[in-house]
């Protein structure tokens, strides 16, 4: 692919025009300090899966004796 005909995308971080081709070695960020902006927020959990709680003791069925 030419670099004329490389695509564009917003980086994940900072929104600005990111290229998505191999010779950006941080996409799809525009740059390592993005790429490392959006590491730190996943290992700080600053963004999150969201997940249902697992059930608590109080949930669960008693068994009769």
């Amino acid at each position: 692919m030419s670099e004329a005909a490389a695509r564009t995308v917003p980086c994940p971080n900072c929104r600005q025009p990111a290229m998505f081709a191999e010779r950006n070695r941080w996409r799809p960020f525009c740059s390592e300090r993005c790429r490392m902006a959006d590491l730190g927020a996943w290992a700080t959990e600053r963004f999150r899966v969201p997940a249902e709680s697992p059930p608590g003791e109080d949930d669960l069925p008693r068994e009769a004796h």
